[in-house]
């Protein structure tokens, strides 16, 4: 019988990949919650997971040759478990290589970009004194639109990113979602709406998303948290 996958996750556009992904999969998987805003993503037996204190991670008990196995980084975890199953990863060299493709995208730049709109555009100004800076503001939510547009333009006459469903639509989506957050006009973009729309039709993609869903903060909730999030290191 397989042993579940060990997840270590807390509700976020990353950790949401890999809950998509296990679910679209069938793989079954604990949850092990990791409070970002209470600093437990610095954790020494967190950080022996995943040494770059940030979720997800996992541990698979059935790893290569049998072995156990921790992973860190979304990305690293995707392409693992497309391989594992067979899934999702593309099936031919050719879609292969168009799913790595968009996967490195989203990680190299849809994910750092948005991620920045959202800390400059939500959190910033909320913080202890108030960092309202419209440059930063400006530039993360132009970046974020332009890359919309790349896959936007990509989308047009396309179901998926890849052509075929894949771990890089399970990736481009979490972050995607939440285009409102990074004052972005949805019907600028009316491929990538659809492509919004025929995702979260899925079953897999409501069950991924909705873990531990009480658990999302949201901008200005919890000063303490933004301090923890926003100026702790972790040692070195």
């Amino acid at each position: 019988m397989t042993k579940p996958i060990e997840l270590y996750y807390w509700p976020t556009p990353n950790g949401w990949k890999i809950t998509i992904a296990l679910e679209e999969m069938g793989l079954p998987y604990n949850v092990n919650l990791v409070d970002i805003g209470k600093g437990e993503q610095f954790e020494p037996e967190f950080l022996k997971i995943a040494p770059n204190n940030r979720m997800p991670a996992i541990i698979d008990a059935d790893g290569p040759d049998g072995e156990p196995i921790a992973i860190f980084e979304s990305g690293a975890i995707l392409q693992y478990l497309a391989r594992k199953t067979g899934k999702f990863g593309g099936t031919s060299e050719r879609n292969r290589i168009e799913v790595d493709q968009w996967l490195m995208w989203q990680i190299g730049g849809l994910g750092p970009m948005a991620g920045q709109a959202h800390h400059f555009l939500k959190y910033a100004p909320m913080m202890n004194p108030p960092q309202d800076l419209p440059y930063a503001k400006d530039r993360y939510r132009n970046e974020t639109g332009r890359l919309y547009g790349v896959l936007n333009r990509r989308l047009e006459g396309r179901d998926y990113v890849a052509g075929e469903y894949s771990i890089a639509d399970m990736a481009i989506w979490p972050w995607a979602c939440l285009w409102e957050g990074q004052q972005q006009d949805i019907k600028e973009f009316p491929h990538m709406e659809a492509w919004l729309d025929r995702m979260y039709a899925r079953p897999a993609v409501k069950a991924g998303r909705a873990v531990a869903k009480d658990n999302r903060m949201e901008a200005g909730q919890s000063k303490e948290a933004q301090k923890i999030l926003f100026g702790q290191k972790a040692d070195s």
